[in-house]
Formats: structure tokens, C-alpha cells, sequence
């Protein structure tokens, strides 16, 4: 399987998971903010690791698209948190603690997921 659709499934699973255990603990308000923030950090975190396979082998490229996705990680959380507090949403404190975690969290999976393709092309040669 392609490293990046096994991160995507990966992260899908995991966040699903944290969903799953937080959603008992939230009001209504606080779910959504939930969803919200899992259905913005998964797609912006599989396109940055997507983007570090592909350029993995040339050196200068995968710095440039690490600092560049290091980045947009950080001016997303900003551009989000300030979309939710000019438009006082309910549920922003949830969502915007759950992007940072989700954030994170799919970050220290990279590493798990660049040893398994770096094992599968070695067997492959």
C-alpha cells in the first residue's frame, strides 16, 4: 500500500478512535467543534506527508516542503482561531485545543509511516 493512503487510514483510524472517547465528554457544542477540527487537520496533515514522500530523496526539496508544511500547520491554527472568535462559535475552545492535538498527534505518525516505506523499497530491491 502507497505510504501516504496508509497514513491517511492510519490518522483516520486514530483520530476516529480520540473522536469515539471525547464525544462522551463534550456537549453538542463541543462535538461539532470536534468534527470540525478532525476534518480540517486530517487533509492538510496527509497533503504535507504526501508532499515529504514524494520529495524525500532530494534533500533541499524535502526541507523546503518540511518548513513549508511546519508553516501552514502554524498559520492555520492561527487563521482558524481567529475565524472562530470573530464569529463567536460555539464549541471554538474544543475545536481549536482538538486541531493542536490532532495536529500533533498525526505529526508523530510521520515517522512511523517513512520507516515503513523506506522498509518496503528496500524489499522491493
Amino acid at each position: 500500500m502507497k505510504a501516504s493512503l496508509r497514513y491517511a487510514a492510519t490518522g483516520s483510524l486514530t483520530l476516529g478512535a480520540i473522536i469515539l472517547v471525547l464525544w462522551w465528554f463534550l456537549d453538542p457544542e463541543g462535538r461539532r467543534g470536534l468534527l470540525l477540527a478532525a476534518a480540517i487537520a486530517l487533509p492538510v496533515q496527509v497533503l504535507a506527508f504526501a508532499l515529504l514522500v514524494r520529495f524525500r530523496t532530494r534533500f533541499s526539496r524535502f526541507l523546503v516542503v518540511w518548513l513549508g508544511g511546519t508553516l501552514v500547520r502554524m498559520v492555520l491554527v492561527v487563521a482558524v482561531a481567529v475565524v472562530a472568535l470573530r464569529t463567536h462559535m460555539a464549541g471554538a475552545v474544543a475545536m481549536l485545543l482538538a486541531l493542536a492535538g490532532f495536529l500533533f498527534l498525526l505529526l508523530l505518525l510521520e515517522p512511523l509511516h517513512f520507516r515503513l516505506e523506506l522498509a518496503e523499497n528496500l524489499e522491493a530491491r
